[in-house]
């Protein structure tokens, strides 16, 4: 898991012009744009494509469940997210709720990073207490669902099916997310079974702290430079 904030690292690299977008891509723009009327399937197909491509939410959802090992658990956590997810991209959109993109992404960074720490033990060790971390997913999972609609909002969208093509858009995220969380569960459950699991996990975390680290100081940068 050492590779994991290399690989964040060459993704801002590869892709700074679309790490505001959350590999939304040109054509995908354009449809979004030019599309009117309900189009669901479209919006749920789009929506999916977003959320396993969203690195950034798959490091948190990486971080939620690294040690969770009951699925009533993480079934639990992973409802909060969702929840937390599909409340805000609706709110933000249908009330004109505007928020500085640079400064969403910079929190939903600051999410990567708290995760760590927290899997890590250090707000006990540190600070002497320990944070509610259901709290603390359902909050941060309003902010990754805000970044999605920061997104949106830079789009022209037809306000003729905008709800249903908006609710279509979070059935599709939820479904996404589900796709990469069935996908990290079983690399997971493949690595539980290592004889090094425990070091590993504390390696990979330190990693996935790091990656939150630079997605936070990327985006702080774009916000006083812009």
């Amino acid at each position: 898991m050492r590779w994991l904030p290399a690989l964040v690292g060459a993704a801002l690299l590869l892709n700074t012009s679309d790490v505001l977008a959350h590999g939304v891509a040109d054509d995908d723009k354009a449809f979004i744009e030019q599309s009117s009327g309900m189009r669901l399937m479209p919006f749920i197909y789009l929506a999916a494509k977003h959320m396993v491509t969203g690195y950034d939410h798959l490091l948190f959802l990486f971080g939620v469940i690294s040690f969770l090992y009951r699925m009533k658990d993480v079934g639990v956590y992973v409802t909060l997210f969702a929840v937390g997810h599909s409340v805000t991209p609706l709110y933000g959109v249908l009330s004109g709720t505007h928020v500085n993109p640079y400064i969403v992404d910079a929190i939903i960074g600051l999410s990567v990073m708290y995760k760590a720490l927290d899997n890590l033990g250090a707000f006990k060790r540190i600070f002497g207490f320990q944070p509610n971390t259901k709290v603390a997913v359902l909050v941060f999972g309003f902010f990754h669902g805000f970044g999605l609609a920061t997104k949106l909002q830079e789009f022209t969208l037809s306000k003729e099916g905008l709800v249903p093509n908006i609710l279509a858009f979070n059935v599709g995220v939820e479904l996404g997310q589900l796709l990469a969380l069935s996908a990290i569960l079983i690399g997971m459950g493949f690595w539980r079974r290592s004889d090094g699991f425990r070091h590993h996990a504390t390696s990979a975390n330190t990693a996935l702290m790091t990656s939150g680290f630079l997605l936070m100081g990327y985006q702080l940068t774009g916000y006083f430079t812009t």
